[in-house]
């Protein structure tokens, strides 16, 4: 073989090898690119569902301080109904001293150990 022939056949070979480095670089480069969209849809899935779950967060704190505000405001009508009924009694029981005719009252008067008599 001869001299043109071997260096032919070199560059050959090294154009050869050139061309599949380039393929190789184009392939990674076109793999890192697709991991990059990939992740790119990834971020953006992912910011979708941490605005999601902060609106969920919000709905559900909001229904909390609801809850708390109306068995706050329930209290406060337990805490009013039982000062009504205090101060009904507190009426009765003065409507009762204060009224002659109350059984009380006779009860009060009759003697221990006798009955009272209708008059």
């Amino acid at each position: 073989m001869s001299a043109v022939v071997i260096v032919l056949i070199v560059i050959a070979v090294l154009v050869l090898i050139a061309v599949v480095v380039m393929s190789r670089r184009r392939t990674h480069e076109r793999q890192l690119e697709d991991r990059r969209q990939l992740a790119g849809e990834h971020r953006e899935e992912a910011a979708s569902r941490r605005l999601a779950a902060d609106k969920e967060t919000a709905a559900a704190e909001e229904q909390a301080a609801r809850a708390r505000r109306q068995e706050a405001e329930a209290e406060e009508r337990a805490r009013a109904a039982a000062r009504e009924r205090e101060t009904a009694t507190a009426h009765e029981d003065h409507a009762t001293e204060v009224d002659p005719d109350s059984d009380r009252d006779r009860e009060a008067d009759a003697e221990p150990g006798t009955a009272q008599r209708p008059r």
